[in-house]
């Protein structure tokens, strides 16, 4: 079983930066993509950004400029830096891990951690 430890959310002052974590845990071969989504209250879950595993990233024009990803295929883990932050970048904040693979020949399945809250304060 995979699972996927973030850390580093917190609350801010609009302008600061926090630097989010996950590390997916268990046996893994592969990860193909690894991502940070975000959902505030009344409004739909939303990609923030993403990462493949030889570094094409994308990310939502919202957060263009101001966060960065990056993930360290040997640990497993992926980071995301978010400078520049907005009132409006307040949510909780979903690392995903899809089409993990556990074996060579296993096919791939996505993953969720719990969820890291970042509010930034005006």
């Amino acid at each position: 079983q995979v699972q996927l430890v973030e850390s580093g959310g917190g609350l801010v002052q609009a302008g600061g930066s926090l630097r989010l974590s996950c590390t997916a845990a268990g046996r893994i071969f592969s990860i193909s993509v690894m991502g940070w989504y975000r959902q505030a209250p009344g409004n739909q879950r939303e990609l923030v950004a993403t990462m493949t595993a030889i570094g094409d990233t994308n990310y939502a024009d919202a957060v263009k400029g101001r966060f960065t990803i990056s993930r360290d295929n040997a640990k497993n883990t992926s980071y995301l830096q978010m400078n520049g932050l907005k009132p409006e970048d307040t949510a909780l904040y979903y690392c995903n891990a899809d089409r993990v693979r556990t074996t060579p020949w296993s096919s791939g399945r996505d993953y969720w951690g719990q969820g890291t809250q970042v509010t930034v304060s005006s």
